[in-house]
């Protein structure tokens, strides 16, 4: 059982306890003499650690990405926190609970996933249902649907975030569709509910999350799209012209092709898809890095991505989402 975790972790603060070992390096100084360097992860986020005794003979005896426990003391370096390691071996994964070092969503996965179901059932074109209960029957599918992240660092980055975005999404469309007139809402959430399913395939999220080879490969967007391939391929009679428009849905879900998209947005539905996607991926990836923030600051520190400051209120404090 995990004792402490890194978000609490202080100057000069002793630590025996086990993480996963991310980004391993073995360097050298100036006299020649071996170091290795590494990020110890959790659940909370990781901090970076160094051991400088005995390198060539603790190096053979662990690999980046498997759980170890150290022995160290945490101290400042750089104006960043840094756990210099006395002592690190190799833990059985057997021995360790995963959820201590992997972050996973704050709701219900099984209410969430019995609420998308239900948006599955909502579907009254017979062929688009048919095809959504293709995936959805699939216990395969469905468990690594409810189990994998919707990224690695943005938004929705653990477990179960993929079902908890794409749940939103769903929400978020099946109000539109009936704000505007002239659109196919089956069509419209048909796409939603698929849109990311190529993820599934996209991460690996064994000890930590990042892109499996197929994912850095391929990416989603065209893995989803053969995924869709494949199963109507089992579906004799499919309307060709529907299955372009949802197809087209998801290689264009996000807007350009400068983000990652073949084409852009060509139909009514397609255009609400990307917006509400950009949307959800936006407003959960702001709110995330608000909460990580001080708690009594009234401004963020600055969004290298976005290039901005956020706005937090007099107090520090942000609006608390709804479950999904």
């Amino acid at each position: 059982m995990k004792a402490t975790f890194v978000n609490l972790y202080k100057t000069g603060q002793a630590v025996e306890d086990i993480f996963v070992a991310r980004k391993k390096q073995l360097a050298h100084k100036k006299d020649g003499d071996a170091y290795l360097t590494m990020m110890l992860v959790d659940r909370t986020g990781s901090i970076r650690a160094v051991l400088w005794d005995n390198v060539p003979q603790v190096n053979e005896t662990f690999s980046e990405g498997d759980y170890v426990k150290v022995q160290g003391k945490v101290q400042q370096y750089r104006e960043a926190l840094q756990l210099v390691i006395r002592q690190i071996e190799k833990v059985d994964s057997s021995l360790v609970d995963a959820r201590d070092f992997l972050p996973t969503t704050q709701h219900d996965t099984s209410r969430m996933m019995n609420r998308l179901i239900q948006a599955v059932h909502g579907v009254h074109n017979k062929d688009l249902a048919g095809l959504l209960e293709a995936f959805f029957s699939d216990g395969s599918f469905m468990e690594r649907f409810k189990t994998a992240p919707a990224a690695k660092n943005m938004h929705h980055a653990y477990l179960g975030g993929l079902l908890e975005h794409t749940l939103s999404v769903v929400r978020l469309l099946e109000g539109i569709s009936n704000h505007y007139k002239g659109i196919n809402k089956d069509l419209l959430i048909s796409g939603g509910i698929l849109h990311d399913i190529g993820k599934i395939h996209e991460f690996s999220y064994e000890t930590y999350i990042d892109y499996s080879d197929e994912g850095r490969l391929l990416g989603h967007i065209a893995i989803g799209v053969e995924m869709v391939k494949e199963r109507l391929a089992g579906m004799a009679g499919f309307p060709k012209d529907l299955a372009l428009l949802l197809k087209h849905m998801i290689l264009s879900h996000h807007g350009s092709r400068e983000f990652g998209s073949p084409e852009p947005p060509k139909t009514l539905e397609a255009v609400i898809l990307y917006y509400v996607d950009d949307l959800d991926a936006k407003v959960t990836g702001i709110r995330g890095f608000m909460d990580n923030q001080d708690p009594g600051a009234t401004w963020t520190s600055y969004h290298k991505i976005l290039a901005r400051f956020f706005y937090r209120g007099e107090e520090g404090s942000t609006p608390t989402e709804s479950e999904a």
